[in-house]
C-alpha cells in the first residue's frame, strides 16, 4: 500500500509564530447544517457526519530505521476531522491524536510522543491540515486550541512546537490547567463544553489512570474520544476508584448520547483475542482496529467490577487491565 493510500500527509517549512494565551478563544455562534465549499459558515448537526473509520494504519517495520511511511499518518474521517497516529518507528507508543475543525475555531487533542520537529513534525502536518481547510472555507483570524487526553508524556510531548503559533491557546497538561480552562468547577462531577463555533465537544472528567484525564465527545461525527481510559490495549490504572467512577460515568454517557464508536490513543492488542504486542515493540502488523463499540465498554464496566480493585494484570479479549499498586 503507498503512502498516498494511507491519505499520509506531509509538510515542510514554518510560519512566523504569535502567542497567544486562553483568554484569547470566544466561542461562535451554534449551526444546525453543513454547508461546504464556502466562506459562510459550516452548519454543524448533532449527528450530521457518519465518519469514516476505514483505514489500514501503518503499524511501523521490521526495521525502524528502514520505514518508508512517514512521521505522521493522517486520515480524514470526514471533511472536518483529521485522525493522525505517530508512526512506531518513530516512537513505539504510537499515540493517535484528533483535529476537529469547528468555525472559529480547531481543536488539537493531544501532541504525540517526540518534541523534535525534524523528528515529528506535527505542528507543519497540523498547519498544512487548517491551510487545506482554510483554502475550501476561508476566513480569518482562525484560532487553534491545543488540549490534551491527560498529561503522560506520550500525549504532550510536541506541546513546545504550538507555543510560539500565531492565534493558538495550548492548554497545560495538570488538573489545574484543565479545570480553569474548561472551566471545571465540580471536577469531576460535570462535564463541560467547548464550542469551536457551531461544532460543539463535550469535555467529560475521566480520572484514574491519569489526575487530569479528559474524555471528548464531538456532537458532529458522535464519536468519544477516551485517550488511554478505553482502548484495544493495556489499560493501566493509577487511581482504582477514580477509574471505576470514570468508566460508570462514560457508561452512563453513552445511555444517554448516541455514541458512533469509542477511540483511544493507542493500539496494542493483536486480532487473537487476549493478545497484546509486549511493550516496545515497534512493528505490530497483525494489531487489532481501532474503533471501539459501547457494549465493548460495557465489557470493561463489567472487568472492574469483576476485578474489584485487586492488584495484577487482568486479561481480557479486548483488552487488559493493569492495576499494580
Amino acid at each position: 500500500m503507498t503512502v498516498a493510500s494511507r491519505r499520509s500527509v506531509l509538510a515542510a517549512g514554518a510560519l512566523s509564530t504569535l502567542a497567544a494565551g486562553a483568554a484569547a478563544f470566544q466561542a461562535g455562534p451554534a449551526f444546525a447544517e453543513e454547508e461546504t465549499m464556502s466562506h459562510r459558515p459550516v452548519r454543524f448537526r448533532p449527528g450530521g457526519c457518519v465518519p469514516d473509520l476505514e483505514v489500514d494504519w501503518h503499524a511501523g517495520w521490521p526495521s525502524p530505521k528502514h520505514d518508508p511511511a512517514p512521521e505522521i499518518q493522517s486520515h480524514h474521517a470526514d471533511e472536518h476531522t483529521v485522525i493522525m497516529r505517530q508512526n512506531k518507528s518513530v516512537n513505539y507508543e504510537a499515540p493517535f491524536m484528533f483535529l476537529l475543525f469547528g468555525n472559529d475555531a480547531a481543536l488539537l487533542v493531544d501532541t504525540g510522543a517526540t518534541p523534535e520537529p525534524e523528528y515529528f513534525p506535527l505542528r507543519a502536518i497540523v498547519d498544512a491540515h487548517i491551510d487545506d481547510w482554510l483554502a475550501r472555507h476561508p476566513r480569518s483570524g482562525y484560532r487553534l486550541i491545543v488540549a490534551h487526553t491527560h498529561g503522560h508524556g506520550d500525549h504532550k510531548a510536541a506541546d513546545a512546537q504550538f507555543t510560539d503559533r500565531p492565534h493558538t491557546t495550548v492548554v497545560g497538561p495538570g488538573l489545574d490547567a484543565v479545570k480553569a480552562f474548561f472551566g471545571f468547577a465540580d471536577w469531576p462531577a460535570t462535564p463541560r463544553e467547548l464550542d469551536l463555533g457551531g461544532r460543539v465537544v463535550d469535555v467529560v472528567p475521566g480520572p484514574g489512570h491519569h489526575a487530569s484525564a479528559t474524555v471528548f465527545y464531538d456532537r458532529w461525527t458522535r464519536l468519544l474520544l477516551t485517550g488511554d481510559t478505553f482502548y484495544p490495549g493495556r489499560l493501566y490504572v493509577q487511581d482504582w476508584d477514580a477509574f471505576a467512577a470514570t468508566v460508570d460515568r462514560l457508561v452512563a454517557w453513552c445511555d444517554e448520547h448516541p455514541v458512533s464508536h469509542l477511540l483511544g490513543c493507542h493500539v496494542e492488542m493483536s486480532v487473537q483475542p487476549g493478545v497484546d504486542y509486549p511493550r516496545g515493540w515497534t512493528y505490530q502488523p497483525d494489531e487489532a482496529a481501532l474503533p471501539m463499540r459501547v457494549d465493548q465498554l460495557r465489557a470493561l464496566q463489567e472487568a472492574v467490577r469483576e476485578i474489584g480493585g485487586a492488584p495484577g494484570i487482568h486479561k481480557y479479549d479486548d483488552f487488559h487491565v493493569w492495576h499494580q499498586v
